[in-house]
């Protein structure tokens, strides 16, 4: 190679110096001109099948003392991003070169627009162009590749550690119900006395009879105990059989009233029969109330006589007609449906005390508060307690986490907006069981002016009062972002239609903006009124929400 060798040799500088750095500083200006940054992309296909991934390289060649940002996140949609590569940097004399690579992919076939990237140098952005990218279904080879059925489910024990408390009172309240239910209305063998109960009358004083001939009355010499069964045994027959007072009636007054039925012709009994049964009685109340023994053979032949009388009671009883027979049903079906009724007050009796303490043990373990809250705002509850989603929304990105993922929006723009509006992006989400909303609006401008912030809320509030609102209060305030990016947040309150014609229901909303020269980002929430639950999502909401200010 060629060297020069130089010598410095000092000269005057001449009186009229400024004329002769003039070309000097010429070309520096032009020199600095050169040096800008220069941005460059490509990919390496705009045709993937499903799943398949594009390579978006950014080249990025500008000063080696220059700060460049690349994009992060989920910035590529409607295309998601797989992966973003580590930044790779060469130098070139007084210049360096950056180059960014992202992986992206779509599930989902049809035509889409990769949509332009911001890239910051040195507190400047500068733009990418937008690409199309076609999606194409991946065909299945169904005749050279065997198809394999879905495998089955594979059983996993539940890890009953998670159940939650107030899961164990419900399945054990059910539980003491189920035994109480069983308790009350069980098929249970009836006693021997409850057995004897339900045999008709005439078979019931012959068995009770029968009994009383195998007590031990007579060889321990209680007859008083003896009479006395026996005239009850013979009362409640004629009580029941025959129709007449029997067990308040003096002997006399029995005898009489028996005589009356005889002579009615509604009893066709002998008087020698009733002058037998009158003799009796009168031996059974001289030992009940004067204490007379009579021997045992005379007590074991009235007894005889009492059964002979009741045999010949129920023989000289009329057949009953069909309409006593009739009355006989119905006041046995209201015997049964009174019994039946009894039973169900007492299971709803200790239905409701099972209810009760299961409601107080859930109130003393998780406090009034929040029984009173579950019941009434329970899918709010839902929302919160469930897997909330962080992402980013539209470009400007909106970083934020919500209970549900947000919908890309259509959006038609009207003609005073596509004249100030070049692009505008809207994701939302919508609960119609608690009248929860979140939503997400990026928009850039077609020209680099600052947003109008009091236009964009004048329209948000409209909408608002399109969807039926009424009574709107509005307050504003300062607002800061996650990183600190300040905006403005305004919030109020306003009663929302409800599903009558004529209820109305007092909701909350909250509009928070942000933007800067060429763009606008906004966010809106909606939330009944009173709702702890929708208090708590719309606060880590409102907590989450970051942007970036410039584009």
């Amino acid at each position: 190679m060629l060297k020069r060798n130089y010598t410095y040799t000092p000269y005057a500088v001449p009186k009229n110096w400024a004329w002769a750095i003039l070309p000097f500083l010429f070309y520096a200006v032009l020199g600095a001109a050169q040096q800008a940054p220069v941005v460059n992309t490509s990919v390496d296909t705009t045709s993937i099948k499903i799943g398949e991934q594009i390579k978006f390289k950014v080249s990025v060649e500008t000063d080696t003392t220059a700060q460049v940002i690349f994009p992060e996140g989920q910035t590529f949609s409607p295309l998601e991003t797989v992966e973003a590569f580590k930044t790779d940097t060469t130098r070139k004399a007084d210049r360096m070169i950056l180059q960014k690579i992202y992986a992206l992919t779509q599930f989902d076939s049809g035509s889409y627009i990769l949509p332009v990237q911001r890239i910051e140098i040195d507190g400047k952005g500068y733009f990418t162009d937008s690409l199309r990218v076609e999606v194409a279904t991946v065909e299945v080879d169904t005749v050279t590749k065997e198809i394999y059925d879905i495998k089955p489910l594979i059983p996993v024990e539940k890890n009953m550690a998670n159940i939650p408390f107030y899961v164990w009172v419900i399945l054990g309240s059910l539980l003491m119900i189920g035994i109480v239910l069983w308790y009350f209305f069980r098929r249970k063998p009836l006693s021997e006395e409850e057995q004897q109960a339900m045999l008709p009358p005439y078979d019931r004083a012959l068995q009770e009879l029968k009994k009383l001939e195998n007590s031990k009355y007579l060889i321990q010499e209680e007859y008083k105990k003896y009479y006395s069964e026996l005239t009850d045994i013979v009362r409640s027959y004629l009580e029941e059989d025959v129709h007449i007072s029997a067990l308040e009636s003096t002997t006399d007054q029995l005898i009489t009233k028996l005589e009356l039925m005889k002579d009615a012709g509604e009893l066709k009994i002998e008087d020698e029969t009733i002058q037998q049964f009158k003799q009796i009685l009168y031996t059974a109340d001289l030992v009940k109330f004067a204490r007379s023994k009579p021997e045992m053979s005379k007590a074991e032949e009235d007894r005889k006589s009492i059964e002979h009388i009741v045999i010949k009671t129920k023989e000289a009883i009329p057949e009953p007609t069909e309409e006593e027979l009739m009355e006989q049903a119905a006041y046995k079906e209201v015997l049964r449906k009174k019994a039946l009724k009894k039973r169900w007050v007492q299971a709803g009796v200790a239905t409701a005390a099972i209810v009760l303490l299961s409601l107080v043990a859930t109130v003393y373990y998780y406090g009034i508060d929040n029984v009173r809250n579950s019941l009434i705002y329970q899918p709010s509850k839902k929302l919160l307690e469930g897997e909330w989603v962080s992402s980013s929304y539209g470009y400007p990105p909106i970083d934020i986490s919500a209970p549900d993922v947000l919908l890309r929006q259509e959006v038609e723009l009207s003609a005073e907006e596509m004249n100030v509006v070049r692009n505008k992006q809207v994701f939302s989400f919508y609960n119609p069981e608690n009248l929860f909303g979140v939503g997400t609006s990026s928009v850039i401008l077609a020209e680099p002016t600052e947003p109008d912030y009091q236009k964009s809320i004048d329209k948000a509030l409209k909408e608002f009062a399109d969807k039926g609102a009424r009574n709107i209060i509005t307050k504003q305030e300062e607002f800061s972002s996650v990183s600190g990016v300040p905006g403005v947040k305004v919030y109020g309150s306003a009663t929302f239609p409800g599903d009558s014609e004529n209820e109305r229901i007092k909701s909350k909303y909250a509009i928070i903006l942000f933007g800067g020269k060429g763009f606008q980002q906004q966010v809106i929430l909606s939330w009944e009124e009173g709702d702890p639950y929708a208090e708590q999502i719309i606060e880590r909401i409102i907590n989450s929400i970051d942007v970036k200010t410039q584009v």
